[in-house]
């Protein structure tokens, strides 16, 4: 049984299928077909509704595609569509009435997607309104009239309907375990350990943005399901003696807000990781766990020097990031273990990441390289260097390091490093990009971040170190 609170009102739901997705569910069961099915695995936002969750800061509202969000991940929190966010009387809510006033919509199929990522905004006060907008599509009105509808409705305080969640939420809260048939909900690091260790063939999911994909496209049973969105545990981020340890259930926009004061080029990359919906819900430990030779987190943590925490039952083991990653698909984890946190250690070196991909939005990379250079003085005392998309896994260049270390960082250090790549990488050749494409790109990226570092010339068209210094 699974219970939360759908456009006001608490809805009480008995077997479901754990892979049922939300919007399936909205259309098919509930008859809310204002959200609409588009490209069914999270890129168009045409599903996109409004998320509302209880935590330990407060009501927090988030976009989130219904599309890859299962059923079981509403359990104890609140949940609005399009068709509940007018007032009662009819009253059209301010983003509404703003794509109206500003000609926002035409064929109409995206727009309901566009109101809810717009409306979530409204609430929670963003105005950048082309980072929030980034993960709708629109085929035919064009962007310029949405965005115009965005900044109008901006303008605009919150409608007096509007209810604060809060009240219900906490009548929702969810204590202990929850379990059904081929689904598992623990409500702590703990019973999800004990649980996993139980059933080490059962698929675990944080955020489904993988996974989902499993169901919507592969049609892949995934069952029993273990769901970890109720492990508050797993989702802090805390200091702890010499670094921050970062659960595994932490959030890409989390890990943003946490990682923009510390190194800036790593809270940029993890903006360009898919889109606001995406970054809502897609966690570290999935973007880490699945293994991933183009995954963006990653190379940078593996540049940082992080380390995991794998848990088993009872059993804890550390280990290097970069030692995770055996071979493309295999990752050294056991059968019943999963990744608990990852410890991220403090250091002054100026982190900088490269990604590069056909799109600057909502794109997978061909090549992401990561930078993490100690130096003395003038001369390179050591240096991190990893990159994906240049082999079956993430990988630490060790070869292009050592031609750098115990070297001045000039244009003859940069040559050699260059020419160490190929001791390091022999790429391979796909739809993204070819082996030649990738070795230059991240000889170039070597050569970029020499031109930043020590030339001064910009390199980058947004961002902190743009010459506009738009981010």
């Amino acid at each position: 049984m699974i219970r939360f609170m759908l456009n006001g009102e608490i809805v009480t739901v008995e077997g479901a299928a754990p892979t049922v997705t939300l919007l399936d569910w909205l259309r098919e069961t509930r008859g809310l077909t204002g959200t609409k099915e588009g490209c069914n695995e999270g890129d168009c936002g045409a599903c996109t509704v409004t998320v509302s969750t209880l935590d330990d800061t407060g009501v927090t509202h988030q976009a989130l595609n219904a599309c890859i969000l299962f059923l079981p991940q509403l359990a104890g929190k609140a949940l609005r569509t399009v068709e509940g966010i007018a007032a009662p009387d009819g009253e059209l809510h301010p983003v509404q009435d703003a794509m109206v006033a500003e000609h926002g919509s035409q064929c109409g199929f995206c727009t309901p997607g566009f109101v809810m990522s717009m409306y979530t905004a409204h609430r929670t006060g963003r105005v950048d309104h082309d980072d929030v907008l980034a993960g709708n599509l629109c085929r035919c009105t064009g962007y310029a009239p949405i965005v115009r509808a965005a900044q109008r409705a901006a303008s605009r305080p919150v409608p007096a309907w509007e209810i604060d969640e809060r009240a219900m939420l906490e009548a929702l809260a969810l204590s202990g375990d929850m379990s059904g048939e081929g689904l598992h909900l623990p409500g702590s690091t703990a019973s999800l350990a004990a649980i996993y260790a139980a059933h080490p063939n059962a698929t675990i999911v944080a955020g489904a943005t993988d996974v989902g994909l499993w169901v919507t496209k592969q049609f892949r049973p995934v069952g029993p399901v273990i769901f970890t969105h109720r492990v508050g545990d797993l989702a802090r981020i805390e200091r702890v003696q010499g670094g921050l340890r970062i659960g595994a259930g932490v959030t890409l926009s989390r890990l943003r807000g946490a990682m923009a004061d510390r190194h800036p080029d790593f809270a940029e990359l993890i903006r360009r990781y898919g889109s606001v919906q995406v970054r809502n819900a897609a966690t570290i430990g999935g973007n880490i766990a699945n293994g991933s030779p183009i995954g963006d987190g990653p190379p940078a943590l593996i540049a940082l020097g992080a380390e995991l925490t794998l848990r088993h039952g009872e059993d804890r083991r550390r280990m290097p990031l970069e030692d995770f990653f055996l071979d493309y698909g295999k990752q050294d984890r056991m059968p019943g273990e999963f990744v608990e946190s990852i410890f991220v250690p403090d250091q002054e070196d100026t982190l900088a990441c490269y990604k590069l991909s056909k799109r600057f939005d909502q794109d997978i990379s061909a090549v992401c390289g990561c930078f993490a250079l100690h130096m003395d003085g003038d001369v390179v005392a050591g240096a991190r260097i990893a990159f994906g998309g240049m082999a079956g896994t993430p990988k630490r260049a060790h070869a292009a390091e050592a031609a750098l270390t115990g070297q001045v960082l000039s244009a003859q250090a940069v040559r050699d490093a260059q020419d160490a790549l190929t001791q390091d990488f022999q790429p391979l050749s796909d739809m993204r990009a070819s082996a030649a494409y990738r070795m230059q790109a991240a000889r170039n990226m070597i050569r970029r971040y020499w031109l930043e570092r020590v030339e001064g010339v910009p390199t980058r068209l947004v961002g902190p170190k743009s010459e506009t210094g738009v981010a």
